[in-house]
């Protein structure tokens, strides 16, 4: 696999940031799939959940419908694992965030049917967590788009407050 993930955006969060943006500007449309690693992820705001939505390549906007369906299954490491699902939401929930330094959120999410603007833009993710309760979390499973439009980007963004820190990696896989 080495050589084949082609970095095309990055975002390292030092101090307080509403929402993280990659693509958009920099999006490089040569890719079938995309592949986005988040890690180190703390909020200003204890038991924010993180939230993702995707960018329109029509004008680079973040698409904040009411069309986001998701499925995935949560792993916990203090209790028995169970499903979560959502549809219609505003984004796709990928967990609660903790302030404290211990208490990260890591993931990566891979990105398909981005460039097609004929198809549903869709992504899997598979997330670590140590949680705001200190819980030791997973969430595997996906999501999707439910409108046929070309898109360019991710963002993330806390449901409440700011991100304090993290850094946030857009890559393409190279066929």
């Amino acid at each position: 696999m080495a050589g084949s993930l082609i970095k095309i955006d990055e975002e390292i969060v030092t101090s307080a940031v509403a929402s993280v943006t990659l693509g958009t500007s920099n999006w490089d449309s040569s890719y079938d799939v995309y592949m986005v690693k988040f890690n180190k992820v703390l909020p200003d705001t204890d038991g924010a959940y993180l939230n993702v939505r995707f960018t329109k390549t029509s004008d680079n906007s973040v698409d904040s419908s009411a069309n986001y369906d998701r499925a995935v299954k949560l792993l916990k490491a203090n209790t028995s694992f169970s499903n979560t699902t959502s549809t219609n939401a505003t984004a796709f929930f990928l967990d609660y965030m903790g302030t404290a330094g211990n208490e990260q959120n890591n993931g990566i999410l891979y990105l398909f049917n981005f460039n097609n603007a004929s198809e549903y833009s869709f992504l899997t993710c598979e997330t670590t967590e140590r949680s705001n309760s200190g819980d030791l979390r997973s969430y595997t499973g996906g999501g999707v788009l439910t409108v046929a439009q070309a898109t360019n980007g991710i963002s993330f963004f806390p449901d409440s407050g700011n991100f304090d820190n993290g850094t946030f990696t857009l890559y393409g896989l190279k066929k």
